[in-house]
């Protein structure tokens, strides 16, 4: 059965598209185009938590981003490779969603499933369009494909306000309540688990809010020229918002 999806993200692990890219999931699923996502491991080498708790966490948080559907790709985690398998698996997805556009890792990371993760994506949304790929299924090419979870020396190419749907996406963070800090926890410490991790994934939403003149923004990263062939329509609604303030 093909969905069609509008938006499909891909994320190494349980938690990663949530943390930097679930506004603009919530926003687009708010507008009632199809999302969702795709996590290629259960995350079982984590410090923290269990792949069935975070398998129940991820089902949490897909709730409240309305995602058509979330899957999860079974990968090793902390081994995701670059190989024929690997795309494969990837490959069958696309052709079974058929995302106009996919978002993923950027390929600059120091986490290797994200690098790979990234590397894998690319590789596949070009691939699952070779019809002597055979997978059994038909063909299929993504539109376009957007880069998320920036390093801090790149400007994005894109930002999505995601002001009205900030505080959602945040309770879908929370939903990973094994990852997050929790004072009663007895689990050893994590970069996610310490006190003030939301709060600077705030502050980063609010940095990129701020290059678009809105309180929070998500970013992302386009290797190609995007293509506008309605430069009117597409700067409408911020031209006209301008207008009414100045």
């Amino acid at each position: 059965m093909t969905l069609n999806l509008d938006l499909l993200a891909f994320g190494a692990h349980p938690d990663d598209v949530e943390l930097v890219a679930g506004g603009t999931l919530l926003k687009m699923a708010q507008r009632g185009y199809k999302t969702g996502i795709v996590d290629m491991t259960r995350g079982e080498r984590g410090t923290r938590g269990s792949p069935e708790i975070r398998a129940r966490e991820a089902r949490a948080s897909a709730r409240i981003l309305k995602l058509r559907v979330r899957e999860n790709l079974s990968m090793e985690d902390a081994h995701v490779a670059v190989g024929q398998s690997s795309r494969l698996k990837v490959i069958d997805a696309l052709r079974r969603f058929r995302p106009r556009i996919v978002i993923t890792h950027y390929w600059e990371d120091p986490h290797p499933d994200h690098r790979a993760t990234s590397e894998i994506v690319t590789d596949a949304c070009f691939l699952a369009g070779l019809m002597r790929i055979d997978t059994g299924q038909p063909r299929f090419r993504p539109q376009k494909i957007l880069y998320f979870m920036l390093p801090s020396h790149v400007l994005p190419t894109l930002v999505v306000d995601v002001t009205d749907q900030f505080e959602a996406r945040m309770r879908a963070c929370r939903a990973y309540r094994s990852q997050m800090y929790n004072p009663r926890s007895n689990e050893l410490e994590t970069r996610l688990s310490t006190p003030d991790f939301l709060d600077r994934i705030e502050a980063d939403h609010r940095y990129f809010g701020n290059l678009i003149h809105t309180k929070y923004g998500e970013a992302f990263y386009s290797r190609e020229i995007l293509r506008i062939d309605n430069p009117v329509a597409f700067f409408e609604g911020p031209v006209k918002q301008k207008g009414r303030q100045g």
